[in-house]
């Protein structure tokens, strides 16, 4: 997320910075150490922008190799996982952006009266918002993640996605509504699922109960 703050040991930190200065130096041993310890915290952020691993796959390299392209940029005063994660997440932003189409979506230029569902994703672990993220159309699950999850402002997505801001602030309402609506879903079915498992618990209480 924007402005994380991730705290590490000291012994962690100074391996970190020994495979970065590595990687200033095109070391391929320090590369592969970099992404085998960034991994998961990296394809973490690709799976929230895709609905398939392969997708986050080619997003994940693409990123990596952005970010060791441009590692002698980093300040080693800084920690180094968010400056990983904008990269990550810029590239993302960058293959969604050649590959989507955002003037179809409605311009709400007055957002004042439309209601905020930040309930949606606060009562959900984190795996189980990641899956209903990913059934989202890649246009609002783009900006649902960049807002909700991110802490982008609609005005720095407007920007970054190359929309205008009332696109934005639709996009993300409509992200909302699908989730609420994905949840509903999802809570049904699981109340359908328990109310089966009891009936069928019944039954055999009944006939266990007929045999005696």
């Amino acid at each position: 997320m924007k402005g994380e703050h991730v705290t590490a040991s000291s012994d962690t930190e100074h391996t970190i910075q020994k495979h970065i200065q590595g990687c200033v130096r095109n070391d391929r041993d320090s590369q592969k150490a970099l992404y085998k310890h960034f991994y998961s915290f990296a394809m973490g952020i690709c799976l929230r922008y895709t609905n398939d691993r392969l997708d986050a796959a080619g997003i994940l390299n693409d990123g990596f190799f952005k970010a060791f392209k441009n590692i002698s940029k980093y300040e080693t005063s800084k920690a180094f996982m968010p400056w990983l994660g904008r990269i990550i997440t810029n590239t993302a932003i960058d293959y969604y952006r050649a590959n989507l189409k955002f003037a179809d979506h409605v311009d709400i230029q007055d957002h004042e009266n439309i209601v905020q569902v930040s309930s949606v994703y606060d009562k959900l672990a984190y795996h189980d918002l990641l899956v209903l993220v990913q059934n989202l159309s890649p246009a609002y699950r783009t900006v649902f993640n960049l807002f909700a999850i991110d802490g982008y402002s609609h005005e720095e997505i407007a920007e970054m996605l190359e929309i205008s801001v009332g696109t934005s602030k639709s996009n993300l309402f409509k992200a909302r509504q699908k989730l609420q609506e994905m949840l509903k879903a999802t809570e049904a079915k699981t109340y359908q699922v328990r109310n089966s498992e009891i009936d069928r618990n019944l039954l055999q209480v009944r006939l266990n109960t007929n045999m005696q």
